[in-house]
This record gives structure tokens, sequence and C-alpha cells, in this order.
């Protein structure tokens, strides 16, 4: 169990696991990771400097950054003669650590990719750019289901495993009405909200992977907690009912 941090110690912003919250309502963690960010790479002595932390304090912070896998470290390479004793270690953001400054600008800059396409090309561009985007993964889906079978059924389930190792969080099952699949997370989500396409084209790659007309519920991207798709119950061989 860590011992509880007295003092001054406490004052210099590692009373928890992000220290304390200045001014500004950062804490030092935060403020480790900002200057990272601009440094792109510092020791810790550098660091203690520019945040008037004491080497213990600032170790302190970086020991626990490394363990959250938020930064790497590094023997820093000198030029020349090398004094006694070991190098200093160079501090990294790893891409865990950058989401600590703020979301990644990837949304945006997809959303503005996908209206200049709309502008100079039309709706079908986009189509068809949704449709280029997601036969990548169509291919991996349909390689990861060979031996499926036939049965609508057994292939949504398949599939589930196939989207769930693509980081869908998919699943399959047998209701009343049919089958149905259902992806608890989607990748882009806040891209699909303005360009229905995209989902769409997501669809039509679910109803060719398992072999009939599908139908969609309901999507993450339109405020639905899940990405929901229907398997009409006359697909579904009887034996899987």
């Amino acid at each position: 169990m860590t011992e509880p941090v007295a003092g001054p110690v406490v004052a210099a912003g590692i009373a928890g696991p992000g220290g304390v919250a200045g001014a500004d309502g950062r804490t030092t963690r935060d403020r480790v990771t900002q200057l990272l960010l601009e440094h792109g790479a510092a020791t810790a002595a550098q660091l203690g400097a520019e945040l008037g932390l004491g080497s213990a304090a600032i170790r302190r912070h970086l020991d626990a950054m490394l363990a959250d896998g938020e930064v790497i470290a590094r023997d820093q390479v000198t030029r020349g003669q090398r004094g006694r004793g070991r190098p200093a270690k160079l501090f990294r953001l790893t891409d865990s650590g950058r989401r600590r400054c703020g979301t990644h600008t990837y949304d945006g800059m997809a959303t503005s990719a996908l209206r200049w396409i709309s502008r100079h090309g039309g709706p079908d561009a986009v189509g068809a750019f949704a449709a280029e985007q997601v036969s990548a993964l169509e291919a991996r889906c349909r390689a990861a289901m060979e031996g499926a079978g036939d049965d609508p059924l057994a292939r949504a389930e398949a599939l589930a495993e196939a989207l769930t190792a693509e980081g869908y969080a998919a699943s399959a099952s047998t209701i009343a009405s049919g089958g149905q699949l259902c992806q608890h997370h989607c990748p882009v989500a806040h891209v699909a909200a303005e360009f229905p396409q995209l989902c769409e084209a997501e669809t039509a790659v679910i109803s060719r992977l398992i072999g009939t007309h599908v139908q969609r519920l309901a999507t993450i991207a339109h405020g639905d907690g899940v990405c929901t798709t229907h398997i009409p119950a006359q697909s579904i061989h009887p034996s899987s009912m």
C-alpha cells in the first residue's frame, strides 16, 4: 500500500493519482503530459525544473505514468564522452498519454474530408468512398468466417466473433422474429452521424457476409445504445430456432 504523502509533497501535487489541481484546474500529471507533448521528449530533470518539482516528486508522477502506459522511457543518447553513472532517461508520450491532452482530431478530419467529397462529387461519391472503405473489413471478416456453413444464424455468430476481433464488441442471438446481430461499439459513429452512407455500406457488408437480406434497426451513430441488425425469421434454418 502506498504511504500517504504529507506536507510539502502534497503542495507539489502528489496527493492523488493525478496530483492536486492548480489554479488553472490542471493537475501536475496534466502539466507533465502537456510538456511532453510540446517537447516531444524530456528527462525527469528537465520536467522537474520546468514544473518546480524535486526529483522524487517528478519521478513519482513518471513512474505512475509508466505503469499506466502513458509514457515510455529510453536512454538519452549523448555525443562525445559521457560522465559516470547511468545515462538519463528520456520520457515520451504513448498514444494513450496523448489522449490526456484531449480527443484526437481524426473524426473532425474524416468529416471534413467527406464534406469535401460530397461538395465535389455528391452523395453517390460519398457512398462509393464508404463502400471502398469497408471492403477491406469485409475481406478480413469473410476469411475469418470460413467453415461457418450456410445457415444465416451460424454465419451471424461467426461474423460477431470476427467483428469483435475488429473492435466492434459484437454478439449474435436468436429472437422470436428471427435473429439479430448487435455491435456495442462503432469506430466511426461520430462521422456516420452526418454521413449515413457509412452505416449503409456496413449493412450491405453484413448482408453479403451472412448471405441473406438484413435490416438495420438501430445505430449508435443515430443516438441508439447499440447497432442492431435484424435477420428475418424466414432466413433462419428451423434447427437454429
